[in-house]
């Protein structure tokens, strides 16, 4: 007898007990489906991905006009949306009166009833606060109506109030109704950069209740770097230097910066080309932190430069010997060539490069790198969130005959799948991200060993050609930093992003994956919708959705939104569109103001039961298990 047969006879050990179990997994796949939120593209944008989440992406207030009727008065729908998305910041530091409490607490626990209602009893419980469990329970299901019951809810209230509970209890219900709306939440890809507080989104999801992530360009540099890759450090700490939040990420993963910032002092001098972009929060900056945020910014970009040519040399397998990197500059003349013509180089900060020997680090650049990787490495949170991103991440993934990918799937002008050719291999389509993962969870293993085919793949994953995670011929970093004219900084979309627009080519991907369901729809992140050039996020004949959450400040000017979530019910697909997020006090002040847009893709006629999401396949097989097993005991 197996292992697993074993443990089934211990856990269900009379025959009473195994059909109480059939009857409940027959009775839970038979339920709705929970609802799905899909988001892309955070960017480390906390406060405006934090309300998300809080307001269910609009189906907060969905829920409570559906609960409480048109005719429930709008100040009511409006304190009980912003009590639900934010408890803390609505019963603030004074307690309230009696009378308040007595009101409050049996709207939320209607409102909670309503989320509820397609849940098992066992499922809602579990998403209860622990230490409220039982009198939750006994007012949740207390039938007022009668007088008897009445009186015993109205006791327990009474009594919670007075004994100063309330306020944790309405925070713990607030909890549990979000938890209940949103059953499942989807990442599609770059948790990290460009805002300041990726720590913070880490944090969250970590204390999500179920979630998955789909690794996009920018955390495969957060990973690159905890697995050994200084190239890709030093991209992200450029990257944060130039939008200036490298004080920030110094601060959440207890980061030593002090040798790099030591030694950008007394090597650069200011570059206005370097200033940091700092949009809303520029007035938090002196003077004297912007030139350090400059001087830094030069030390960065010129460490990536003079690394990244020496990896680009040692993998002629990458096949990037077209990029210009510093070995082919002119520093004599202060010029490069690129396609024939000559461009002269400009905001130059070449101080630390040996003309004859470009790609070597000086021992002051090679000692402050050392230093940044090693401080880099042992930092305890950043080491628990990139083993949340290796538990819940993949290249893609299929959930529910979905396909969930960030960036690509690179594609030949003819629309055939590219292959990556690597040691007489070729990749392409699925098998082409399969490579990359096992790449990526090979450097994961010895993450000592930095310059390893593996960990150096990671960083082709960055700025390949045939990365999934990056879709372009080329990056053009050191094109932006050095010359002026705007046509070399141009980089050229793989044919995906066009084929994209193509119900063919949607079907192909889709098959690719074996999907062949009429139903199955992919969910792709990475590129902003320009929604101000007309662009739509829904592609290939409704087969496809972008939905870069454009949450990053810097994108909103191009985009004119801050950009899509997918929300997907048992009635079918929603898409949201959000509006940039001010604070929380104006969120607080007017939630139905704040609600997101909302437009219902598809609507199914027959409501999507458990039994046919992918959580429904795993409980089919128990279902399976426990059938043979009642059969034994029969045999008995």
């Amino acid at each position: 007898m197996d292992l697993h047969k074993r443990m089934l006879l211990k856990e269900f050990d009379s025959r009473q007990k195994v059909i109480t179990e059939l009857i409940n997994l027959e009775a839970i796949l038979n339920l709705p489906k929970g609802t799905e939120l899909y988001i892309s593209d955070i960017h480390g944008e906390f406060a405006a991905f934090d309300y998300i989440l809080r307001s269910c992406a609009g189906n907060l207030n969905e829920k409570i006009n559906d609960c409480f009727g048109t005719e429930w008065p709008e100040a009511d729908k409006n304190r009980l949306s912003a009590l639900v998305s934010y408890p803390e910041a609505v019963l603030g530091e004074e307690s309230k009166s009696k009378a308040w409490y007595q009101e409050v607490i049996p709207q939320l626990l209607t409102l909670l009833a309503f989320v509820a209602a397609k849940y098992t009893r066992s499922k809602v419980r579990k998403a209860l606060p622990s230490q409220y469990v039982y009198i939750i329970e006994e007012l949740l299901y207390s039938d007022t109506q009668l007088s008897d019951k009445k009186a015993y809810f109205e006791t327990i209230l009474g009594y919670l109030i007075d004994l100063r509970e309330a306020r944790p209890f309405i925070i713990g219900l607030s909890r549990t109704v979000r938890q209940l709306i949103i059953d499942h939440l989807h990442v599609v890809g770059d948790i990290f950069d460009r805002g300041a507080a990726s720590d913070r989104v880490m944090d969250e999801l970590l204390a999500f209740h179920s979630v998955d992530v789909q690794w996009g360009n920018h955390d495969i540099i957060w990973m690159g770097a905890f697995f050994g890759s200084r190239e890709c450090l030093l991209i992200l700490l450029r990257i944060a230097a130039r939008y200036g939040y490298l004080w920030d990420i110094e601060r959440a993963y207890g980061l030593n910066l002090r040798p790099l910032t030591s030694f950008a002092d007394k090597t650069y001098t200011a570059n206005p080309k370097f200033k940091p972009i700092l949009g809303s929060r520029s007035g938090e900056f002196s003077e004297e932190q912007i030139l350090q945020l400059e001087k830094v910014h030069q030390a960065l970009a010129i460490l990536q430069f003079k690394l990244e040519s020496q990896l680009i040399e040692r993998r002629p397998e990458f096949q990037m010997q077209d990029h210009i990197t510093l070995d082919k500059i002119d520093f004599w003349e202060e010029s490069v060539q690129i396609d024939g013509k000559k461009h002269a180089l400009v905001n130059g900060c070449f101080q630390t490069v040996c003309p004859d020997n470009p790609k070597k680090l000086s021992s002051a650049e090679a000692e402050a790198v050392d230093s940044l990787l090693e401080s880099f490495q042992h930092s305890i949170k950043l080491a628990e969130h990139i083993a949340f991103l290796m538990n819940k991440g993949s290249m893609y993934k299929i959930y529910n005959n979905h396909l969930l990918f960030h960036g690509c799937i690179p594609l030949e002008a003819s629309g055939d799948f590219q292959p990556l050719q690597i040691h007489q291999a070729q990749y392409a389509g699925r098998e082409l991200l399969d490579f990359f993962e096992y790449h990526i969870r090979q450097a994961a293993k010895d993450p000592s060993v930095g310059d390893d085919f593996s960990t150096d793949l990671i960083w082709y994953c960055w700025n390949g050609k045939l990365s999934p995670l990056f879709g372009k011929e080329k990056m053009t970093t050191l094109e932006r930093y050095f010359i002026d004219d705007r046509a070399t900084h141009k980089e050229e979309e793989n044919p995906y992003f066009s084929y994209r627009k193509s119900e063919k080519i949607c079907r192909l991907i889709l098959e690719e994956f074996g999907l062949f369901s009429e139903e199955s729809r992919i969910v792709n992140g990475h590129t902003p919708v320009k929604t101000t050039k007309g662009e739509s996020p829904i592609r290939g004949q409704g087969l496809l959705f972008v939905i870069d959450g454009g949450l990053c400040e810097a994108y909103q000017k191009k985009t004119g939104t801050a950009g899509y979530s997918l929300l997907n019910n048992s009635y079918g697909f929603q898409l949201v569109t959000h509006q940039p997020f001010q604070d929380v006090a104006k969120a607080v002040e007017s939630p139905f103001a704040h609600t997101s847009l909302k437009k219902v893709i598809e609507h199914v006629e027959q409501r999507t039961l458990i039994k046919s999401t992918t959580i429904g396949q795993t409980l089919l097989r128990q279902q399976q298990e426990l059938f043979a097993l009642l059969h034994e005991y029969y045999d008995y």
